[in-house]
């Protein structure tokens, strides 16, 4: 597989304080990447470099022509306002020239009724929202999609009810994606690759090879607990 994505030497700075430094990594095309790490480790604003909207040094190098969908870990929506999710999605829609039809197929896709969707965006569930929000992201048919913490705001039975969305998507739609995530199980279980931060050090690799628990425990600072199921759904 081709790479979609080469970063280069990517630094991220404010002011004095280096958050990311000589930050380097690849990830093929159709393949899904964890970013994992402790809080304050700059995961977030390492998305937010991939996607043009932090300021770094260094290079992020997308493959030409590619389509990124965006899901942040926290949306600045009130969720008291009186939009249901179909207008919100469709509100998406029509800023990119498309109709209610491509608004129902991303709701099909995300497995989110027709009924939930006409229903004010405070109304819904943890998991609905989550759903929603990716259908949102999945409008335009793009190549990628970046998941700040997929499952923030989900209940634990939803948790691997969203990963096995993302992980179904993936399949079906050939789509690469990049998450962050806190839960390391899920992580095992899905991704590809892993990338892990904080400020001192970075580690890159396949799960079972980074996941060890002298390596998690320099990463964090404390012991990490996961669990290995016996099937893996790659």
């Amino acid at each position: 597989m081709a790479d979609i994505l080469e970063v280069n030497n990517l630094s991220i700075s404010f002011g004095r304080i280096k958050i990311l430094s000589g930050l380097s990594f690849s990830v093929k095309e159709g393949s899904s990447l964890a970013v994992i790490g402790p809080n304050g480790a700059g995961k977030t604003l390492l998305f937010k470099a991939l996607i043009g909207a932090e300021a770094h040094s260094g290079e992020v190098k997308w493959k030409p022509g590619v389509k990124i969908g965006y899901i942040p870990q926290k949306l600045d929506l009130e969720r008291d306002l009186p939009v249901t999710a179909f207008e919100l999605l469709y509100s998406k829609a029509k800023t990119m020239g498309l109709g209610s039809k491509e608004v129902e197929e991303a709701i099909e896709l995300v497995d989110l009724s027709l009924a939930d969707s006409k229903q004010p965006v405070g109304n819904l569930s943890g998991g609905q929202f989550q759903r929603t929000l990716i259908a949102f992201a999945l409008i335009g048919d793009p190549d990628v999609l970046l998941f700040d913490e997929p499952t923030a705001g989900v209940d634990a039975p939803g948790q691997n009810k969203i990963y096995e969305l993302i992980n179904r998507l993936k399949k079906e739609k050939n789509l690469t994606v990049l998450l962050i995530s806190h839960d390391l199980t899920l992580v095992y279980e899905y991704a590809d690759e892993v990338l892990c931060l904080n400020r001192e050090k970075m580690c890159f690799g396949e799960p079972r090879k980074v996941l060890e628990p002298k390596a998690l425990e320099e990463l964090y600072g404390s012991p990490q607990k996961y669990y290995i199921h016996d099937e893996h759904r790659h």
